[in-house]
């Protein structure tokens, strides 16, 4: 069902030092700052060779990022997202087989539906599905 790897997020602090330490000392490829309300944070993406990479911080003191970083203060992988080829397909499919899916579906950073399922059904990792386009 899950296809590649689309992107592992990074929870950061400081979104302008984070960009700029993979810009800087990694010499990576590093877009510009997107706010995604919806999802109550700040992001830019990291292009990798072969996936990429979200650094993400807080939009603001009610984002779910805020309580990410109160227990890891200086951040963290937040969660790995792969790609699926039908988002309600692939929702239909997993809560079938007991996966807890949270929160309706959204648009996600690249402009297509994505969906996030429970850390605690898959050893401790958030996991985003996004749909793939075809």
């Amino acid at each position: 069902m899950i296809g590649r790897l689309n992107h592992v997020a990074i929870a950061v602090p400081d979104l302008a030092a984070a960009a700029a330490q993979y810009r800087g000392t990694l010499g990576a490829d590093v877009g510009a700052p997107r706010a995604l309300p919806e999802h109550g944070v700040t992001i830019v993406f990291v292009t990798l060779p072969n996936t990429s990479i979200e650094l993400m911080e807080p939009l603001g003191e009610a984002s779910p990022l805020a309580g990410f970083l109160q227990k890891s203060p200086a951040g963290g992988m937040h969660h790995l997202c792969y790609e699926v080829a039908d988002i309600s397909a692939a929702a239909a499919r997993l809560e079938a087989e007991g996966a807890r899916v949270l929160g309706p579906v959204k648009t996600g950073a690249h402009g297509r539906p994505v969906l996030f399922l429970h850390p605690k059904d898959f050893t401790g990792t958030l996991i985003e599905l996004e749909e793939a386009t075809p």
